[in-house]
């Protein structure tokens, strides 16, 4: 337990460093948007293409793998769509509520994962995260965009619209990218290699910073139940259920280790800006964000004191 907390915990403390940063107002709060859309599109994508390029691809059971990630995510997904009724009515959501509840179910903060994979894992671990991003993110941004379309005030999204957002995601294609540079035998030439390499490096600080800055406790007080009972689904519930996949399609340790600790991630803080810009209730949504993000302190280190 004592080495998991210990690869964990400073994780988790730059998470704390980026709020204090923020609350203090030591760093300019116009510094936030700009330094996470860098992250976003230019310091994480080079992370992922320089990674995956040079991975061993025959030693990763990458198709199981994959599959575990996605079937989890749908039967949640599944299973949330159909009890929507009786779960709205018990937590008293209206369906703009629900979608931020829905979003949260599924949605993981790939910033922290890769952060917690690499330092427990090393190469191996950013790779295999790198692989259920690449199944992932694209699956859970169809189900939430079309959540939203559907239950969002005053919304609506075309199946073109959707198809063009996952089409442009900067991690989908960076994660395209490194891939076929490895299968093609290619890999990363001699300058381009270590260019990305410096970007990559940047890239976890300057994204776990920014997820501090972003955590919101006036928010995290006002919906109680829907906050705690989607946040033990989201960092309980499904990390059980990709464990239990990845057991009956016979995955190795660090394997399914790593793909259990990706299940249990909290929502991202992209999710807000989502909720915000197709009618769902975003402040829920930040409220659901906090409280996920601080409660894996504890989560991600129990998965992580498992898995090792």
């Amino acid at each position: 337990m004592t080495d998991s907390l210990t690869a964990v915990l400073p994780v988790f403390l730059v998470i704390l460093i980026g709020l204090g940063l923020k609350k203090a107002r030591w760093v300019p709060d116009a510094f936030w948007a700009p330094a996470e859309s860098l992250t976003y599109t230019v310091t994480f994508p080079a992370l992922l293409v320089a990674n995956l390029a040079r991975a061993d691809m025959t030693t990763v059971a990458w198709a199981p793998l994959m599959t575990v990630q996605a079937l989890a995510v749908l039967i949640v997904a599944g299973a949330a769509v159909a009890a929507r009724r009786p779960l709205s009515a018990r937590l008293g959501l209206d369906p703009a509520a629900f979608s931020s509840v829905f979003q949260s179910l599924i949605r993981p903060n790939t910033y922290v994962g890769l952060a917690v994979a690499a330092a427990l894992y090393g190469e191996m671990g950013v790779t295999l995260t790198a692989i259920c991003v690449a199944v992932v993110v694209p699956l859970v941004n169809v189900l939430s965009v079309s959540c939203l379309a559907w239950l969002g005030r005053g919304q609506s999204a075309s199946a073109l619209g959707i198809a063009r957002g996952i089409a442009t995601n900067p991690l989908i294609l960076a994660c395209l990218l490194g891939i076929g540079l490895n299968v093609s035998g290619l890999g990363l030439p001699p300058v381009i290699g270590p260019t990305l390499d410096i970007l990559g490096r940047a890239a976890l600080p300057v994204a776990l910073l920014a997820v501090g800055a972003g955590l919101s406790f006036h928010h995290l007080r006002q919906a109680f139940a829907p906050v705690v009972t989607a946040s033990a689904i989201k960092l309980a519930g499904l990390p059980v259920l990709v464990w239990g996949g990845c057991l009956m399609a016979g995955l190795d340790g660090p394997t399914s280790a790593v793909a259990v600790l990706y299940a249990g991630l909290p929502c991202s803080a992209s999710s807000y800006v989502l909720a915000r810009r197709m009618g769902g209730d975003a402040p829920l949504m930040a409220g659901l964000i906090t409280a996920q993000t601080l409660a894996s302190v504890v989560t991600v280190s129990v998965l992580a004191w498992f898995g090792g």
